[in-house]
């Protein structure tokens, strides 16, 4: 600390004014950087804790296994328990009002002493391994307003008392293993407006309170084993979310629903839902997402869809739907994803879809849809968006439309127009005159010649492109690529055994356009050579150059990388084609963006270039969605995820590169990859011993690489030293908390400090060493967007628009 007030100016001695100064600066700087309050979260008013209060502290510890000594601080008498060195302790008038204790490793169980703090106001274990039942003392806590005891291990049912508490407002058990029925009471609170149940076991009916509470905005029941039919009367009129996806709920969609006018996320999916789909649901002005997807529902889709002008997400895969897609779908201007995949529509593509320019994901394939996809959506979607549609063409080159023959369309020929009478015999068999036998002649000539001239064009072209390679005008890529062994003369025709294959991106090129273009090594790693390509157009593209020997045969190469090229998110770096070369070169082709990676960004930046806050949390979301989608949607993990991996656009929003880049190698490629990677600072403490990738490993990179963004320290900036999660974990234990944070942030921590800490601690519950500890990587986004939620709609808004300009 003594640097920052280091003042060369001073020569010895200090005014009394000078001094008040000091001190103030100094107070300050103590009371919002170095207090307890901002170290720990907690605040204390100093006074004596009561005998009870403190009795119930002790046994809430000896019932808790701190495997980090984070309860190291609750000790000696209660005169000190108020003092703010008690660790997530909080009082008020020598009560305990909060237990904030998240992401401390804590496990054993939950005390049911803890219904002795009649002042409790908040409970805060989430994101710890505490097992056990759930105690229902905790019903006895009269001022209990935030109950988070989510992320842990929790077994049993749910204790019906948790409803007797009055003045509960949040409610957050989901992520354990809770198992039961929802008790019918749990929402008796008319202050409550969060319940989150989620990620459990829990089966049985929606109790019909939760559909009548006044005061709810907010309720997760998904991914459960709950049943019944879904409540028929609806007057929660202050809620907003409701997901109730992946349970066994029956029967038809609840016309009141209709009548939730501030409803903004509706998620019924993965349920046994049959009947149609209620006009009233088109009511909902505020809808951002519907999904409704994988059930039964039959029945056309309601006309006044396209009047939800705020609908960014519609999902309707895998139902029983028939009938046309409105042709004023178009209408819906905000709309990013739009899923009708599986069903029975049938009819064309309406072409107001292709005016849609904040769609990133579309999807009608397995309909009975008819005619010739809308130009825009050829070009911006791959043939998965529209396959298992017979009778739909104009998507790939193998659907193109072809347009009735003429003589198909005349099936025989007028009398009335024939050159002959009808009595006349026709003569099928004219003998050619020397007049045609002339003209036959001149133009099979001119064929020749013209032919000719087409092959003299062409070598023409050839010793121009040759020459100017060799004159040092362009380096040649192919030349880069085969190191001599192949110039771009060699490969100019692409003819010789070469194959390029294209998917869906912003621009075409040829095999000699990409063999020819001029050349930039921008990088190496153990998968190869990474090279920026200028073509001739004046396009850049990115072309990563495989090693040769590791990856696997044109045959199995070919089938991964077609099941790679098909993978689009907006936070995901798209592959657009992929070469084969006549000597077993492997070129992969993919957008070139000029900021570069995420690392050159953080950590070669000059002096003068600031990176604050929203920036970096924005990169940490877009770079979360990008992972939740490759774990979630391809069923696949990256493996190798490191800053490096990371490119940013203009705006500053995150692409991933290299994700399934391992399919793409043989087994023992990739054993001694993994053995000589560079990366080590991003690995998970795990993964020296298995030498396997799977979605934990992914999430503990993720974390080291949000540490980054916190720290703007490299994982790799001490090599002699312990590495960064180590660093910043012992730092944190030291209670020096704002010594982690990179400079640049605690400039504006006044107003930012909350969002960092809370991203800190995520960030440390990542670089768990258990991998079980890890969440997986939804449960990461969720907690990111609740953060700081204004990025949410933010991010998803940009990530359209950068889709848009890419592709």
């Amino acid at each position: 600390m003594g640097n920052w007030f280091h003042n060369p100016n001073c020569n010895g001695s200090i005014s009394i004014s000078k001094f008040v100064r000091f001190g103030l600066i100094f107070s300050f700087i103590y009371l919002l950087f170095l207090s307890p309050k901002f170290v720990t979260g907690q605040e204390s008013d100093g006074e004596i804790i009561t005998l009870s209060d403190f009795q119930t502290l002790v046994a809430f510890k000896r019932e808790l296994i701190d495997l980090r000594d984070t309860l190291k601080s609750w000790n000696g008498s209660r005169n000190g328990v108020c003092s703010g060195s008690w660790a997530g302790i909080r009082c008020m008038k020598g009560h305990i009002i909060a237990i904030q204790l998240p992401f401390k490793a804590l496990s054993g169980r939950l005390s049911d002493k803890i219904g002795h703090l009649k002042e409790l106001r908040r409970l805060s274990l989430h994101d710890n391994l505490i097992g056990g039942t759930i105690p229902s003392s905790l019903g006895s806590l009269p001022n209990l307003r935030g109950l988070y005891l989510f992320n842990n291990r929790f077994s049993g049912s749910i204790p019906p008392s948790i409803g007797n508490s009055p003045q509960l407002q949040a409610i957050d058990l989901s992520n354990n293993l809770l198992k039961g029925f929802i008790p019918l009471n749990l929402v008796n609170s008319l202050r409550i407006h969060r319940l989150n149940l989620s990620f459990n076991s829990l089966s049985g009916p929606i109790p019909r309170s939760f559909s009548l509470s006044s005061s709810l905005t907010f309720l997760a029941l998904q991914r459960n084993n709950l049943s019944g039919s879904i409540p028929s009367s609806w007057t929660t009129q202050n809620l907003k979310s409701l997901t109730l996806d992946h349970n066994s709920f029956f029967g038809s969609i609840p016309y009141s629903l209709g009548k939730l006018g501030n409803l903004e996320e509706l998620s019924l999916s993965h349920n046994k839902i049959n009947g149609t789909i209620p006009n009233e649901l088109t009511t909902l002005l505020k809808l951002r997402a519907l999904d409704l997807s994988s059930n039964s529902i039959n029945g056309s889709l309601p006309k006044g869809f396209v009047g939800l002008r705020n609908l960014s997400s519609l999902n309707l895969k895998q139902n029983h739907l028939t009938g046309e897609i409105p042709p004023n779908i178009g209408n819906l201007s905000k709309i990013s994803t739009l899923d009708l995949s599986e069903n029975n529509f049938t009819g064309e593509i309406p072409s107001s879809i292709g005016n849609l320019s904040n769609l990133t994901s579309f999807n009608v394939s397995y309909n009975s849809l008819s005619g010739q996809v809308p130009i825009h959506l050829s070009k911006k979607f791959n043939s998965s968006s529209f396959v298992g549609n017979i009778q739909l063409c104009g998507f790939s080159p193998s659907t193109a439309c072809i347009a009735p023959s003429p003589e198909s369309e005349t099936p025989s020929e007028s009398p009335l127009l024939s050159p002959l009478s009808s009595n006349e015999p026709k003569d099928h068999h004219r003998k050619l005159s020397t007049r045609d036998i002339i003209l036959i002649i001149v133009g099979a000539l001119l064929a020749i010649l013209f032919l000719l001239f087409c092959v003299l064009l062409c070598c023409v072209i050839r010793k121009r492109t040759s020459s100017k390679a060799q004159n040092g005008k362009t380096s040649g890529i192919e030349k880069g690529f085969a190191a001599g062994s192949a110039g771009a003369s060699r490969a100019e025709a692409g003819s010789n055994g070469g194959k390029l294959v294209l998917f869906d991106g912003p621009f075409v090129f040829t095999a000699d356009d990409l063999l020819c273009a001029t050349a930039e090594v921008m990088g190496k790693n153990p998968y190869g050579t990474v090279y920026k390509a200028s073509l001739e157009d004046g396009n850049q593209v990115t072309v990563k150059r495989l090693r040769e020997k590791l990856a696997k045969s044109p045959k199995e190469f070919e089938l991964e990388v077609a099941a790679l090229g098909r993978i689009r998110h907006p936070n995901l770096l798209p592959l657009r084609a992929y070469y084969l070369g006549p000597k077993g070169e492997k070129l992969l082709v993919s957008d070139y963006l000029s900021k570069g990676s995420l690392s050159t960004f953080l950590h070669s930046r000059g002096p003068e270039t600031v990176i604050d806050w929203p920036t970096r949390m924005k990169i940490a979301i877009g770079i979360t969605r990008g992972l939740n989608h490759i774990h979630n949607q391809e069923n696949l993990t990256h493996g190798n995820l490191t800053s490096s991996d990371v490119y940013l656009d203009e705006q500053n929003n995150p692409r991933i590169s290299d994700y399934g880049i391992h399919r793409l190698m043989t087994d023992t490629a990739n054993s001694n990859v993994i053995t000589t990677d560079n990366s080590a600072g991003y690995r998970a403490p795990e993964f020296t011993k298995t030498k396997k990738a799977n979605t934990k490993t992914d999430i503990y990179s993720l974390g080291v690489i949000i540490l980054e963004l916190l720290t703007g320290k490299s994982p790799k900036e001490d090599q002699d030293g312990p590495d960064l999660p180590q660093w910043v974990a012992s730092t944190v234990k030291e209670e020096w908390t704002n010594e982690v944070f990179d400079l640049e942030l605690m400039r504006d921590v006044s107003t930012t400090g909350d969002e960092m800490l809370n991203t800190l601690k995520l960030a440390l519950h990542l670089v768990d060493p258990s991998p079980d500890a890890r969440p997986d990587v939804e449960q990461v986004l969720r907690q990111l967007e609740e953060i700081n939620p204004k990025f949410t709609a933010e991010v998803v808004e940009e990530s359209a628009e950068k889709e848009k300009s890419h592709d």
